[in-house]
Formats: C-alpha cells, sequence, structure tokens
C-alpha cells in the first residue's frame, strides 16, 4: 500500500492494519431509516474494528426508483435501504452523529449502472462503495456491457470530484468474487487487478482488491499472495488494500460448520496479509441474517483474527501468479482505454467467467474441483492462458457433478461441525441435524 490519504475510508482501514488488526465489515440494509440507524450503531459498537455497511434494495440496484418509491409510500419493507427514493435529509439522518473519522460507511448496491446510486450517496455525505463495469454487470444483470462501462467510468468520475471537498473517495473491485464460487483464481485476480485500473483511469485513487474465499485454503493463500504482488506491480501509485470474502456460495447450515468456514476466512486474511473481511453469519445457509447474527459474526471473525498469528510464507505455485499476469496483459494489449479493452475482451472471450449466463460473456470457460478440492480448468475456450494452464481437466462437468462442486464447502464444514459434535456429545446424544435450506434466497444474501 502507499500514499494513504487522510479522512478516506482506505486511510481507515490503514490506519487499522498499521495497528495489527482487522478490519471486519457486514452486508446490512434494511428501507427503515431508524432500523438502518440501528443497525449502524451496533456495528459501530461491536466487539471488532469495524466499518459500517448500507446494503441497497434491488429496485434500487436496477434502477427501478418508482417502485422503491411506491414501497416506501405503501410501507413496504424492501430488501435494503433506497437510498435513491429515501430524501437526502433522511439519509443525512441516518448517518448523523454515526459516520466518522474512525466509523466510515461504505454503500453496497449491486448496480451495473451505478450512476444515480453514487450521486445519492456524495450528496448523502458518503464517498464509498463498491462494485466494478463487469463485477456487478455480469453475474447480476442482463445489462450489455456497452452500457455498463460507460456509466461506471462517469460514476468514478463523479465520485472523483469528492477529492475537492478534502476527502479522498474509495472505490472497491468486487472483481475477486464472481459468480460466488467454481471460478479458479487466477480470473478472479485478474479481473480485481483490471477494475481496479479502470477506477484509476477514472480518477479514484483509493481502492480495495477483492479475493472470495473458494474451496481450498492453499490456494486461496497462493491466489490472495499473488493478487498483493499484482496490486503492488501494477497500482503502485494508489492507496490499495486486500478485502477478504466469507466464502460466498452454498453455505454450511449448523451454526458450528458456519462459524468454522467464518474463522477459516478469517485466519486466510491474516495469513495473507489482507486489510478487510465481509463476514457472513450462521444463518446465511437458510434465512436473512437479523443485526444480532450480524454483530455476532462480526466480533467471531475479529477473535479468530487476534488468534491467528501466523503470516504464511512462501507456498507452491501452481501457476495463479502467471495466469492472472497473461490475462491482464492480453486485456491491455487491446486498447489504452481499459473500459474500451475490457469489452474486447469478453467479446473475444479473452475473459471468460464459467457458468456465467450473461449474454456478453462467452460462455466456453468450463471448471471442476479436483480430489483436493481445489478449482482447475476444464476448458479454458478462448482465454489466453494455453502457455500457463497446459493440459485442462478430463471432461465435462454432469449435472450431478455440479451440484457435488456447488456443495462441497457446506458439507465439509457441516461434516466437521458433526465430527465436533459427536466427539463433544454425552455418552447415548445425537447432536442436531442441520435446518432446512430455503429456496427464497436473495441476491443479496450471496453477494
Amino acid at each position: 500500500m502507499s500514499h494513504p490519504t487522510t479522512g478516506s475510508f482506505g486511510d481507515f482501514v490503514t490506519r487499522a492494519q498499521r495497528a495489527g488488526r482487522l478490519v471486519v465489515q457486514p452486508r446490512m440494509g434494511v428501507s427503515d431509516p431508524g432500523a438502518m440507524r440501528s443497525g449502524l450503531l451496533a456495528t459501530r459498537d461491536a466487539a471488532a474494528t469495524t466499518v459500517g455497511t448500507i446494503t441497497l434494495d434491488s429496485y434500487t440496484r436496477m434502477g427501478d426508483n418508482v417502485n422503491a418509491h411506491a414501497a416506501l409510500a405503501a410501507g413496504v419493507e424492501l430488501n435494503g435501504f433506497p437510498i435513491v427514493a429515501h430524501d437526502v435529509a433522511i439519509t443525512r439522518a441516518v448517518l448523523d452523529g454515526v459516520v466518522g473519522a474512525d466509523f466510515p460507511v461504505q454503500i453496497r448496491h449491486g448496480s451495473p449502472l451505478p450512476e444515480t446510486i453514487v450521486g445519492a450517496l456524495i450528496k448523502a455525505g458518503l464517498h464509498a462503495t463498491e462494485g466494478g463495469p463487469v463485477s456487478y454487470c455480469l453475474p447480476y444483470s442482463r445489462v450489455p456491457l456497452v452500457d455498463s462501462i460507460p456509466n461506471w467510468a462517469r460514476s468514478c468520475d463523479l465520485l472523483a470530484e469528492v477529492r475537492e471537498t478534502g476527502v479522498e473517495p474509495h472505490v472497491e473491485s468486487f472483481g475477486g468474487c464472481m459468480m460466488g464460487q467454481l471460478c479458479p483464481p487466477g480470473l478472479l485476480v485478474a479481473l480485481s487487478v483490471l477494475e481496479c485500473m479502470f477506477f484509476r483511469q477514472h480518477g479514484i485513487r483509493s481502492v480495495s482488491l477483492s479475493y472470495a474465499q473458494q474451496t481450498n485454503p492453499d490456494q486461496d493463500t497462493e491466489a490472495v499472495q499473488a493478487l498483493r504482488q499484482l496490486a503492488a506491480h501494477w497500482l503502485p501509485d494508489l492507496d490499495w488494500h486486500i478485502v477478504i470474502y466469507t466464502y460466498m456460495g452454498v453455505y454450511p447450515r449448523t451454526p458450528n460448520g458456519a462459524t468454522l468456514l467464518l474463522e477459516e476466512a478469517a485466519r486466510l486474511a491474516v495469513r495473507t496479509g489482507a486489510a478487510r473481511l465481509i463476514v457472513k453469519t450462521v444463518a446465511e445457509g437458510y434465512r436473512i441474517p437479523t443485526f444480532a447474527e450480524n454483530i455476532d459474526a462480526l466480533e467471531t471473525a475479529a477473535a479468530a483474527a487476534e488468534r491467528c498469528t501466523t503470516i504464511a510464507g512462501e507456498v507452491a505455485d501452481t501457476g495463479i501468479h502467471a495466469e492472472a499476469t497473461a490475462l491482464i496483459e492480453a486485456v491491455l494489449d487491446l486498447s489504452p482505454d481499459l473500459g474500451t479493452a475490457l469489452a474486447i475482451a469478453f467479446r473475444r472471450g479473452y475473459l471468460d467467467v464459467p457458468y456465467c449466463l450473461h449474454p456478453d460473456n462467452a460462455s466456453r470457460a468450463r471448471s471442476y474441483l479436483d480430489s483436493a478440492g481445489r478449482l482447475q480448468w476444464s476448458s479454458i475456450g478462448s482465454m489466453p492462458i494455453r502457455d500457463v494452464v497446459g493440459h485442462t481437466g478430463s471432461g465435462q462437468l454432469t449435472a450431478a457433478g455440479l451440484l457435488a462442486s456447488l456443495s462441497y464447502v457446506e458439507r465439509t464444514f457441516d461434516n466437521a461441525s458433526l465430527e465436533q459434535e459427536y466427539r463433544a456429545a454425552p455418552a447415548g446424544e445425537v447432536p442436531a441435524t442441520p435446518p432446512p435450506r430455503s429456496d427464497e434466497l436473495t441476491k443479496e444474501q450471496s453477494r
């Protein structure tokens, strides 16, 4: 990291990291202003080093502010905070006395067209958000990249103007979390770096690079180390840090299994020198978590991070750094303008997210889990990584194989939980079975 600017979201995270504290953050958003304020206060007052989150609702994410207004007028509860539909005075009242240099708040939204959202957050006095022209377009919408990219460019330009008020705006790339699961790490790393380079091209000087915990801790460690090295190489003039997302796929259903997975994410962050962790709760597998469950998750993660003093040494090089480098360099060769280059890269299949059904995605790349639970390519399509990847996996992933892969982490950590409970249970007692999984999970839960 270099040149942190006082007053920015990034500066707060940098100060915490230098003090040896992992910053932990929930995903939290409700439509009622009073409840939203209570959630922020609870986050601020948790026994952890925290930053706040206001996650926006689905209507606002998709630009349907007419229905967001109508829902507010009818008293309908939304699945997030409608920052555009709420009067700016209401949002400022939510934040008043809560947000400050020691408790910054980030707007999380999921929009492929965030210009209106960015305008609203700036009016409310905020200056941190996340997403990206690719990472909030391909998985969650059918908006064409040729529409998302210029909208994100204007949004970054608008946010960069906040610097004139004396604070440094911050944008976090969601590129390291594409599809949440089954995306080999080299592509995640490359997308995170490329989006941050796009932000820089449009005036942003403080960024964070994301990486979502995947299926194998050694592979994750290698990936985050590669991300650090590539950020230092490609973003030397920016204030940057790395944020780890607790696993974003099918989540353990047992409370202890969910806790074990969260603690593993915290250890990954500490091992790899990441500065911030997005947590998930014990309820993720079957319903939307409460504020109290979010606070428990923050404190659990912070405690796990404090107990972990091991910094990862050299790990086996399986080619993640080389793969990400090849992808980044191939995209940069397409055009000096990053937005143009990203659009061409997807059109030619140089970037291809496995199992992503967006019309702009080539959908020729496929992945699988090997016997060690590591993500591997079974097909690379037209991505320019043949010299790095070499031989890809054998055969297509069947429907049964795909379902087994999607539930791999759930089964691994629930089984570990049940084994712990069996060992600890008095003779003759049987641990409780996991609660049923709901099919009604919202996109906000999986983001």
